[in-house]
């Protein structure tokens, strides 16, 4: 078949396939080497009513290296009543030691909330922490029968 055509068509062919391979060659290794993050979550009552510090822990969830350099922010929804009740981002400062995020959250309630820690910069990733929050402490939530409602 190759016979048949004429040498421009096959010239063009052989430039398309050596584009397709350098394209190859070129492109990051993200797509099956993708950082995942882990998030280790701690909040303790920071005075005012309803804010609470929160430190985060962020780690490779493959190496458990620390990841530091990120830009990281905390947005929450309460899981009982979605649309209802939701915080903005938060954005975190990087502390130390290495891969450790701070900020303080403010909310509406008391009760469980389901934290999105959004990562971006050199590492894209979104962790989901659900926390109980109440005056005194903040703990991880129970889970709930049915999926719906609130904790029994």
């Amino acid at each position: 078949m190759n016979a048949a055509l004429s040498p421009a068509l096959r010239e063009r062919r052989l430039q398309v396939a050596l584009a397709i391979v350098l394209l190859c060659g070129a492109m990051p290794q993200t797509a099956t080497a993708q950082v995942r993050a882990r998030a280790d979550v701690s909040c303790t009552p920071a005075g005012d009513p309803l804010a609470y510090d929160c430190t985060v822990r962020l780690t490779d969830a493959r190496s458990d290296a620390p990841l530091s350099g990120v830009s990281l922010s905390i947005g929450a929804d309460m899981p009982s009543m979605p649309g209802v009740h939701h915080l903005r981002p938060a954005v975190a400062t990087e502390a130390q030691p290495a891969g450790t995020y701070r900020t303080r959250l403010v909310l509406d309630m008391h009760g469980d909330w389901a934290l999105q820690i959004n990562l971006s910069g050199p590492v894209r990733d979104r962790v989901v922490k659900v926390l109980r929050f109440e005056s005194d402490r903040v703990e991880e939530a129970r889970p709930r029968r049915g999926g719906k409602g609130h904790a029994n």
